[in-house]
């Protein structure tokens, strides 16, 4: 069952006056936290079940489109600093995070044919249902960053790490068409935008959902992403 920590089971690195702030907010949603890991359980385990014939198709898509294997995995982090190894289907070609910044740009040379598919859709997120199960991720919560980025984290937004990463959000929304945004910035400077621009003001949101985070909220920006998913496609 997720559960909070006591303040004093927190990384130092978090026990700031920014972070206290949060803190004291989610002391007084126990309740919500705890529905919050029985709902994503459930409705993981049932999801895994039901789109399994789907995942096994795109598995196949993948396979054929390029050279590699059908699932990428990278180093991230959820709550409480903690690493853990994301699950996706693989959208670039092969060693693609070794060839460029792991920040993506819409015309990104790496991107499969296929991948660009499942962007465009999100179903390349669908493997999350198992990072959800796990415990790793949530599915709502903060987006989970690389380890390079959070350690550019300033106090408040360590306050994002009181709860799992997730799958969608508040920011995810606003920030759909992420890509895109980063479509006109010169390759080389891309890491240098996200950490000074993006990552910041996607930050302001996950902050303001996080003090005002809920049950029902996370179960509205749920259909929020449905919705805006179907608007891009």
């Amino acid at each position: 069952m997720m559960k909070l920590r006591d303040w004093e089971g927190l990384p130092k690195s978090m026990q700031t006056k920014e972070v206290r702030r949060y803190y004291q907010i989610l002391s007084n949603k126990k309740v919500s936290i705890a529905a919050k890991r029985i709902f994503d359980i459930f409705l993981a385990g049932i999801l895994i079940i039901l789109l399994s014939p789907l995942m096994l198709v795109i598995s196949v898509l993948i396979a054929v489109d390029s050279k590699g294997g059908v699932f990428f995995h990278q180093i991230r982090v959820t709550a409480y600093g903690k690493k853990f190894y994301i699950h996706k289907f693989r959208t670039m070609v092969k060693d693609a995070d070794k060839k460029g910044v792991q920040v993506t740009i819409n015309d990104d040379v790496r991107i499969t044919k296929t991948g660009r598919w499942l962007r465009k859709t999100r179903l390349d997120e669908l493997p999350q249902l198992i990072n959800v199960l796990n415990g790793d991720m949530s599915f709502v919560g903060t987006r989970p960053e690389a380890v390079k980025y959070v350690k550019k984290y300033s106090n408040e937004m360590s306050a994002t790490l009181l709860l799992p990463a997730g799958i969608t959000s508040e920011a995810s929304i606003r920030y759909k068409d992420e890509a895109k945004l980063l479509n006109t910035v010169n390759v080389n400077d891309v890491d240098k935008i996200y950490l000074k621009e993006i990552l910041p003001q996607k930050m302001e949101y996950n902050l303001e959902s996080l003090s005002k985070f809920s049950f029902l909220g996370d179960i509205k920006t749920m259909f929020r992403t449905v919705f805006a998913v179907i608007g891009k496609i």
